[in-house]
Order: structure tokens, then C-alpha cells, then sequence
């Protein structure tokens, strides 16, 4: 801690020297800027949070993670037809009223299989979308499916755009509270706040440390998460700044690659599994800002199974694993674990190296820029890695990453899993409204060891004095951006 201050006190001092041109604009730093601004595209976190500020999507979720109508309300006709009818007066960012035809064409664009979006495999039931006049819009299933409007929130995007190719990842034109103005200089993104002008600036800075200096150097004004624990208290203790937490459902886990020889052991992932002291990573590392997993839905959520038994940390239960494979301290097992180049999850990849050093595992850990990384694991190029799912809210995100039928691109089945009575127990949770189903493939992957599960971070929020009104969320989205202000001195 006191060479974090050191380091810290003299880059505040060379940060001190630079002349800042006056703030325009709200200031967000952010470790890495969207990868993709198109909402049939993107799946990484940073993407997925600007994405909902940028367009409206058809329905949303309250606090308890059931859906709820944002642009349309809905009726069941049937028990695979259901129809949609939209709210109010929305208009696209370029003035052009959003119409039945609008939605009509985005999800024909998700479906289309030249499109190759990542999230049509979750609508794989989907069957035909119709428009019915102006203002309603009919979705047509193959199945029965109760919680066909939870999947529904993919922004909705300009049919004529659409028809023209226009290039929404690049030049977004949605219908949301913010609108795309430009990317100013390299690693920046700048929004418009459209009820009342606010300029919003994201700006990448890759490095924690140095997002840090410039928030205390007022070169930004806000961060949210990605900070580590010692670098969050030294913000507690800095004049002129406020940090806000709240407890969280983002995810963290650690993936195999099941279609790799060795991984494919579950020997190998129990092994994994016992040897990794979650409850000391999340005291000695995260401070206590973490809570410790068994699977992506927390347990408050209403299809949440809140009676999975922990993992617990055995290294002898380790040993023995992998001695049945002919493995141990004298003879150890080599495996490769993939993660970002974030300072803080390498020093979590090395807590991983150093645990499984002593059951007999040599981990090799390769580090990689966000974009290559993430890549890698989207085309299955890995043994182990670790990441987190943000925001999740419907029970659908299990047949997104656990169904055989769920692989890259079109799921998240990274890992290649395949059960047979998952996709059974998936299929069945899609006909009714019951959580039975979903808790039952919940415990199964975690028997399975698909995952090994590790923790719900808490949202860390830090600003300046002046700016107010940025209210923080469980499930991390930057919603706050919307009501965020800028206090002037009298």
C-alpha cells in the first residue's frame, strides 16, 4: 500500500502540471471502450451498457428480474403467439418516428442467418414477426415459451437504416435517452444527453493507477469498477471525492474448454475446483467487496437456486483427483488459463497459479490485450479462462451458455458443453412460467463443472464532488449517465 501511494503521489504531481481545457462535457474513464455500438453484435460488458442508453428495446426487467414493458406493452394471444403494442411517441435519434415496421425489421435482421448475430440462438423458436398496422407488432413461436418477453430486449434499430447497411457499430442510431455525436480523438466516444444536451465523454484509459490520477487530477470525472480493492480505499480517504458501492450480480467464473483432451477430464476441473481458496481471494484481494458464486443467477433472483452446496477448498480432495490421473507435486499437470492484461485479474491469475501449485498443477498464464483475448474465447482457443457475465436478468441466459445448440456465434456455449438432459431440462423450462426447471440445470452444470464458480463483485462507483445524481445499480449498467449532473460553484 505505501508504494501504491508513492506511485500515486508522483503522477498526481506530473498530472498536476498539465493544463486541462474546461470540462465541456461529463467525463467517464473506462478500462476499454465498446467493441461494438450494434445491439445485434455486441456482447462485451462495456458494449451492452452504452448500447441501453443508445437504443430502446421492447421490454425491460424490475427488481426482481421479471419482464416488464419499456417501448411496447404485450398480450398472450396464445400460448406461441404473442402481441406487442408501442408506448408513447418514440423517435429515432436522426427525427424519424419509430413504427411496428422498425421492430419488425430488426428481429427479421437478427434472424437471418447472413447476419450472424450472437444472439440468434436464443431465438431459435422464434418463427415469424409481423407488423399489424403502425403501432403493434406480432411475434410468432414454435413452442410455447411464458418468458418469450424477457428475450426482447435488443435495441431496436431504423428499418430504413437497416435497409440501406448502414453501419450501426460504428455510427449508432438508435432511439435512447443518448445519442451518438463522434469519437472526438483515439480511445474516445462522445454521446449527447437528448433531454437536455449534456455532453457525456468516454474516455479509455486502460490502466487503473492512472484512471485513478486522472479522476483526482480532474481529468475525469467518474469511474465504475474495475479498480482495485487498495486503489478504491485510497479514493475512501482523498478530499474532494466520493465512492458509492452496492452489492452486485455480475459473475465471475472460470471456463474450461471441454472439447480439449485434458479439460474434458472432470477430474481435472474438480481438481480445479478444490484447489482455488475462493473465500481468501475474495478477503485478502477484493477486501470483502465480493461475494462468493455457485452460479450466474444470484440466489435472490426468482429462478435462482439458493440451495447449491459450495465447492469447498480441499487440496487433499485435489491431490487424490489428480493422482488418479498420474499427476501431483513431483509429476505436475500443465494447464494454460487465458485472461486480460487488467493489472488486478493477472494478480487473481497468479493467487490461481500459486493454489494450484500446491495440489500439483503448473498453471501457465497468458495474458492478452482485451480485444485478442476475448476473441480467443469466443473461437474456443483456450484450456481455462476467467470472466464475468454482467447485467443478467432473465433465466434465458442458461440455454444461451449451457445448450448444446448454443455455440459461438450464434450462443455462448464457449466451453462446447453438451448434456443431453440440460438441453432436455432448458427445453422444458421454455414451456412454463416455473423455476423448477431452470434451478435443476443450474445444479447440474455445477456438477458437472462446467464453470467453476467464484464471485458477485460489488459496484464501486467513485466521482468528484460535483457531480451528483448518478444513481448506482446492482446489476452494473450505467442508467445513472441519464440522471447525472454537473454542480456549478455560486
Amino acid at each position: 500500500m505505501r508504494a501504491t501511494r508513492w506511485l500515486l503521489l508522483g503522477l498526481a504531481l506530473w498530472l498536476a502540471g498539465c493544463t486541462q481545457p474546461p470540462p465541456d462535457a461529463i467525463r467517464f474513464a473506462l478500462a476499454t471502450l465498446p467493441a461494438n455500438l450494434d445491439p445485434l453484435f455486441a456482447t462485451d460488458a462495456a458494449s451492452e451498457r452504452i448500447n441501453r442508453l443508445l437504443y430502446q428495446s421492447l421490454t425491460d426487467f424490475d427488481e426482481q428480474s421479471r419482464a416488464v414493458p419499456a417501448l411496447a406493452r404485450w398480450q398472450r394471444l396464445a400460448a406461441d403467439h404473442y402481441r406487442f403494442e408501442l408506448l408513447g411517441d418514440s423517435r429515432f435519434h436522426d427525427g424519424t418516428p419509430l413504427r411496428a415496421t422498425d421492430v419488425v425489421a430488426t428481429y427479421r435482421a437478427l434472424l437471418d442467418p447472413a447476419t450472424a448475430s450472437p444472439h440468434r440462438g436464443s431465438f431459435s423458436h422464434l418463427r415469424e414477426v409481423r407488423a399489424v398496422g403502425d403501432r403493434q407488432v406480432d411475434f410468432l413461436l414454435d413452442r410455447a415459451d411464458p418468458l418469450f418477453p424477457g428475450l426482447l430486449t435488443i435495441g431496436i434499430l431504423p428499418a430504413r437504416l437497416l435497409a440501406e447497411g448502414h453501419d450501426f457499430g460504428t455510427r449508432p442510431v438508435g432511439s435512447g435517452p443518448l445519442q451518438f455525436v463522434g469519437r472526438p480523438a483515439s480511445g474516445e466516444l462522445l454521446l449527447r444527453r437528448r433531454a437536455d444536451d449534456q455532453l457525456i465523454r468516454f474516455i479509455q484509459v486502460p490502466d487503473p493507477t492512472v484512471r485513478t490520477l486522472k479522476l483526482i487530477a480532474g481529468e475525469v470525472d467518474l469511474l465504475q469498477n474495475d479498480l482495485p480493492p487498495e486503489l478504491v480505499q485510497y479514493l475512501e480517504d482523498h478530499d474532494g471525492i466520493r465512492v458509492a458501492r452496492v452489492a452486485g450480480s455480475t459473475f465471475s467464473y472460470i471456463g474450461f474448454n471441454l472439447a480439449d483432451p485434458v479439460t474434458a477430464d472432470r477430474r481435472v476441473r474438480r481438481a480445479v475446483a478444490h484447489a482455488i481458496d475462493r473465500a481468501a481471494i475474495v478477503r485478502y484481494l477484493f477486501h470483502g467487496g465480493a461475494r462468493l458464486a455457485e452460479s450466474i443467477l444470484p440466489p435472490d433472483h426468482w429462478a435462482g437456486a439458493d440451495d447449491i452446496a459450495p465447492l469447498p477448498f480441499d487440496p487433499a480432495r485435489a491431490r487424490a483427483l489428480l493422482a488418479e490421473i498420474g499427476h501431483g507435486p513431483g509429476q505436475p499437470l500443465r494447464l494454460v488459463y487465458k485472461t486480460s492484461t487488467d493489472p488486478f485479474r493477472l494478480r487473481v491469475a497468479a493467487v490461481f497459479q500459486a493454489q494450484l501449485a500446491r495440489v500439483g498443477i503448473d498453471l501457465d498464464i497468458q495474458s492478452h490485450d482485451w480485444g485478442s483475448f476475448f476473441g480467443d474465447i469466443k473461437a474456443g482457443r483456450f484450456q481455462m479462462y476467467s470472466l464475468s457475465w454482467v447485467g443478467v436478468r432473465s433465466p434465458d441466459i442458461l440455454r444461451y451458455v449451457f445448450h448444446s445448440r448454443s455455440l459461438p456465434p450464434t450462443g455462448a456455449n464457449r466451453g462446447r458443453y453438451h448434456s443431453e438432459q440440460v438441453d432436455s431440462l432448458l427445453e422444458q423450462a421454455g414451456r412454463q412460467a416455473d423455476p423448477a426447471p431452470y434451478r435443476q440445470v443450474q445444479q447440474q452444470v455445477h456438477d458437472d463443472l462446467v464453470y467453476v464458480p467464484l464471485w458477485y463483485e460489488d459496484n464501486v462507483l467513485v466521482t468528484r464532488d460535483d457531480i451528483v445524481g448518478y444513481r448506482l445499480r446492482r446489476d452494473g449498467a450505467y442508467d445513472g449517465l441519464v440522471t447525472v449532473t454537473r454542480m456549478h460553484a455560486p
